[in-house]
């Protein structure tokens, strides 16, 4: 056993532990960190009283609220329906079954100022799907949630596949033995194994929602204090060569989504804890 594991190590395939780790710190601190901490230094540069003003206005609260309850919303609502369409895609079959996995992925794919136009022209006022509803979607904050909605979904989906896919039917089957209902066997036996996977997927939509830009701004009519989002607001800012102003907002909304993720990371190491009891 033990000349195994020195034969492994010595035959691996990646470099050795010391510097495996030194690429993976440099390749991230050069992707990830040192434009990140850029974006403190040039923050820096305001006085307390500067980045509270800049950061605290009453139009740049307003994007806050709209940015983080649109895409809180969203992602609720793609945790929901991405499992409901990752567990059909996976449990059944039937005609065209692959196109629409396939679908799933077209938000990927998509570039988001065509994914803007294409929902903008389908939810106006004049639009099919618009002018059959009795609300204004486009132009408004609905229609960023519905924006959100839609970039957000095949993260959730892609992220509970796997999962279902491995899930073993007979779990269930024994569920039903004992006399379990459907919902019982959903709540007690299904949910808690999808848990990590769909808490997961939930993160990732919400975190991509929190910076999307593209889909939005088409679709969302732009009103300052009504329909207008932090990412526009920081551009505007740029725009206006107010770059410590436009960073001390990006702080703002990198602090905030970093501590809701890692809340929502220790409530996922917390569900897989609890699995392994």
């Amino acid at each position: 056993m033990l000349l195994s594991k020195t034969l492994l190590k010595r035959h691996s395939v990646l470099p050795g532990f010391d510097l495996a780790l030194g690429f993976a710190v440099l390749y991230l601190s050069i992707v990830v960190l040192i434009p990140l901490s850029a974006v403190f230094f040039k923050t820096f540069t305001l006085t307390w009283s500067q980045f509270v003003e800049a950061v605290a206005s009453p139009r740049v609260v307003a994007s806050y609220q709209l940015t983080f309850g649109a895409s809180l919303a969203a992602a609720l609502l793609n945790g929901v329906f991405g499992l409901l369409v990752a567990w059909v895609l996976v449990r059944y079959e039937f005609p065209g079954r692959l196109i629409v996995d396939a679908l799933v992925d077209l938000p990927f794919a998509l570039p988001t100022a065509v994914a803007g136009i294409a929902l903008t022209a389908l939810y106006a006022q004049n639009g099919w799907i618009g002018e059959l509803l009795p609300f204004k979607v486009a132009f408004t904050p609905l229609g960023v949630f519905v924006a959100l909605t839609f970039i957000g979904l095949p993260f959730v989906v892609r992220t509970v596949q796997p999962v279902l896919e491995d899930l073993q039917k007979e779990l269930e089957e024994a569920a039903a033995t004992l006399g379990a209902t459907r919902l019982q066997t959903f709540w007690n036996v299904i949910l808690p194994t999808v848990m990590p996977a769909l808490l997961t997927g939930f993160a990732l939509a919400f975190a991509r929602a929190l910076g999307e830009y593209g889909s939005v701004i088409f679709i969302a009519g732009n009103m300052p204090m009504v329909s207008e989002i932090t990412p526009l607001l920081i551009i505007t800012k740029l725009e206006q060569y107010d770059y410590a102003g436009a960073t001390a907002i990006a702080v703002v909304m990198l602090v905030t989504a970093f501590v809701l993720l890692l809340a929502i990371n220790l409530l996922q190491a917390w569900t897989r804890k609890r699995q392994g009891r």
